[in-house]
């Protein structure tokens, strides 16, 4: 399941848990994203990966590359917190793919990960 985290305003922030399917993504996810986008015109995205990836479905999967594509141009800062080294270095590694700032953070770094996101400042204010 993915469920909205209050973030700040030019935000969009998530939380997976347990089982994460397409309707996720459609139902939750994405209108957020939507809104955003209508809103300021770009994305600032946390996603708190509080499950094990293998409890994501291949469907949730494809949803997640459309969201991606359907925005390509509208991607800011995105932060991806988990504890898997490797969705660190993918994320990590995303930004020289497309456009955007992609960075991972570990989970006890939640709160640098999503000051970074609203600044683009990795410091705690």
């Amino acid at each position: 399941m993915i469920q909205i985290i209050d973030a700040p305003a030019n935000t969009a922030a998530f939380r997976a848990v347990g089982e994460v399917t397409a309707d996720d993504y459609k139902n939750v996810l994405v209108p957020e994203v939507t809104k955003l986008v209508e809103k300021i015109n770009e994305i600032n995205f946390l996603f708190l990966i509080d499950t094990e990836i293998k409890n994501f479905t291949a469907a949730a999967w494809m949803e997640d590359a459309l969201l991606g594509l359907k925005n390509l141009g509208k991607w800011n800062r995105a932060a991806i917190v988990t504890d898997s080294e490797k969705a660190i270095s993918f994320t990590n590694s995303f930004s020289y793919f497309v456009p955007g700032e992609f960075k991972g953070f570990k989970k006890d770094a939640f709160q640098q990960a999503l000051n970074w996101v609203e600044t683009g400042k990795k410091e705690i204010l």
